[in-house]
C-alpha cells in the first residue's frame, strides 16, 4: 500500500552539509505530516523535524537553525537539509509520514566524522 523510501545519507566531515530525501508511494494521496526521526547507537529514537500539510514546520532544539525541512506535495517527497553537521548528528535517520496510520522508511545512515 504505502511505502516510504528514504535516502541521501552518507559519510561527511564535521561542518559539512547533507540533504536527505524521502519519497512516498502508494494508495494514500495525502499525509497530515511528514518528517524525520533519528536513532543514534544505543539511544532512543529522537524527533528531528516535521512539516504539516499546511506547511508548518517544527524542528528539534538539537538541530534548530542547522536544518531545514521542506516538501514537494506533488511528488509526495520530503527533504531534510542539514548544514554545519556535528558528530552528534551521527545516526540512522528515518522518514515518517502520518495519515490514518503512521508509516516509516527503512532508514538512511548519516555518519559525521570529527
Amino acid at each position: 500500500q504505502v511505502r516510504l523510501v528514504d535516502s541521501g545519507g552518507g559519510l561527511l566531515q564535521a561542518g559539512g552539509s547533507l540533504r536527505l530525501s524521502c519519497v512516498a508511494s502508494g494508495s494514500i494521496s495525502s499525509f497530515s505530516t511528514m518528517g524525520w526521526y533519528r536513532e543514534a547507537p544505543g539511544m532512543q529514537r529522537e524527533f528531528v523535524a516535521i512539516i504539516t500539510s499546511y506547511g508548518t514546520t517544527h524542528h528539534a532544539d538539537s538541530v534548530n537553525s542547522r536544518c531545514n525541512i521542506s516538501e514537494d506535495n506533488a511528488k509526495k517527497t520530503v527533504y531534510l537539509q542539514m548544514n554545519s553537521q556535528k558528530s552528534e548528528d551521527t545516526a540512522v535517520y528515518y522518514c515518517f509520514a502520518a495519515a490514518e496510520r503512521d508509516y516509516w522508511g527503512q532508514g538512511t545512515q548519516v555518519t559525521v566524522s570529527s
